[in-house]
């Protein structure tokens, strides 16, 4: 695109019912920089250089794990690589998140942040 110019953010942007709130708790988890904050937006920054938006959502409802009829459905999710699968589910705990009651993989634990978006905490075996 003509008109980004270097160091301009970009990447996924999350609902949220409190921006500032879920980047920080991000923030914390990674140990990746709030780059960017304002009223109803909080950005924070990646090691690989692209970036997760926060954005207010007025009405804001959570997505429910695992999908079910007449609720509202995850749209996306994000997945970290662990090396410690037990270590990395207590310290998201720590900070806030809740452990699905469903979890489908051995290798993979599902949480949902603080907003109630899911995300996954990964161990690759591989």
């Amino acid at each position: 695109m003509r008109s980004r110019k270097p160091g301009m953010w970009w990447g996924a942007a999350i609902e949220a019912p409190d921006p500032g709130a879920l980047a920080r708790f991000y923030a914390t988890l990674l140990g990746w920089p709030v780059v960017h904050q304002e009223p109803g937006t909080a950005v924070i920054g990646t090691p690989g250089g692209a970036f997760l938006v926060f954005q207010q959502a007025t009405g804001y409802e959570p997505p429910t794990w695992p999908p079910a009829p007449g609720a509202q459905r995850p749209m996306m999710h994000l997945d970290f690589q662990v090396d410690d699968l037990e270590d990395a589910v207590a310290e998201a705990l720590a900070l806030g998140a809740q452990l699905s009651p469903t979890q489908p993989q051995e290798n993979v634990r599902v949480l949902a942040d603080p907003a109630g978006h899911p995300f996954c905490l990964c161990r690759d075996d591989g």
